[in-house]
């Protein structure tokens, strides 16, 4: 019996002593201390789909649809500094390119962000795929440590970059979708293989015809990269059968480029010029229908 006690008493002392100094901080430790490492971020709930955009433009649906992603949002700034976030500057330029192509009618348009809101890279694409858009285009800002790098570009979906440096920064945004290295969506396709690779052919062939057609329109309005037609695995390109594109409009960490695109003329040129690609584009696939 003595033994039984003496045992009960070793395993319970550290229980106490435990007890007793989370009491004791409770009652006098500072309040909020040893709270502020820690980062709570509010995710979609799972298995629910994001809120479906406006669509605006006029009200006929036979009339081409594009879907504008700006790059990163919420919780996720993307590159740049507290001067200059990317986050900001997309949805800046998202917003430029609506009312540009709003303001010559034609076509319909939607912002699959119009806040500072998070959204996951397959929610993006998601969200154009779900309004059976016609054309999606991402637009983000590059960012490396040579400052002295400079330029837009374009890129289109490849299962390999079209170099070591394409594909490094696919992978930086793909992360987005990421915390800690683990992901936080999977992608789903229970299409057959073989259709979704002559889809995806076909869908490539029109990115790569969108893709030429706004480095044709950007040339002499932005600066642009020595080779600005560019390929990469991104996720937010990845849809079979919806043309997509992401434009680099220039270097966040560039500041020629930054300036130019952070300004009102600047966004005003960036508008107009992809304004006029993304309607050439349209003229182009409406002849080829008839």
């Amino acid at each position: 019996m003595l033994r039984f006690v003496v045992l009960v008493l070793v395993l319970a002392f550290p229980v106490a002593v435990f007890g007793a100094m989370v009491a004791v901080d409770r009652e006098f430790g500072a309040p909020g201390r040893g709270t502020d490492y820690v980062l709570r971020l509010e995710l979609p709930p799972g298995g629910s789909e994001v809120d479906l955009p406006d669509v605006e433009g006029p009200p006929d649906a036979s009339r081409p649809l594009i879907v504008i992603d700006a790059g990163h949002g919420g919780h996720d700034p993307g590159a740049g500094s507290e001067v200059l976030r990317e986050k900001v500057l997309t949805l800046q330029l998202a917003r430029a390119l609506r009312d540009e192509l709003l303001g010559s009618g034609g076509v319909r348009v939607a912002l699959t962000r119009s806040e500072d809101k998070y959204l996951l890279l397959e929610e993006r694409s998601g969200i154009a795929r779900r309004l059976k858009a016609d054309l999606f285009l991402s637009i983000h800002a590059d960012s490396v440590e040579n400052s002295e790098a400079g330029g837009a570009s374009v890129y289109t979906l490849s299962e390999r970059g079209s170099d070591d440096a394409a594909q490094r920064m696919a992978l930086r945004e793909n992360k987005a979708d990421s915390i800690n290295g683990v992901p936080l969506a999977q992608t789903r396709d229970n299409v057959s293989a073989i259709l979704v690779d002559l889809s995806l052919r076909e869908t490539q062939a029109r990115s790569a015809e969108f893709a030429g057609l706004l480095v044709r329109e950007a040339k002499g309005v932005l600066p642009l990269r020595e080779r600005p037609l560019q390929s990469a695995a991104f996720v937010v390109l990845k849809s079979p059968d919806m043309p997509s594109a992401l434009f680099e409009s220039g270097y966040i960490t560039n500041a020629r480029d930054a300036a130019l695109l952070a300004s009102a003329a600047g966004q005003k040129s960036f508008a107009q010029a992809t304004a006029r690609a993304i309607r050439a584009y349209f003229a182009r696939q409406s002849r080829g229908a008839q």
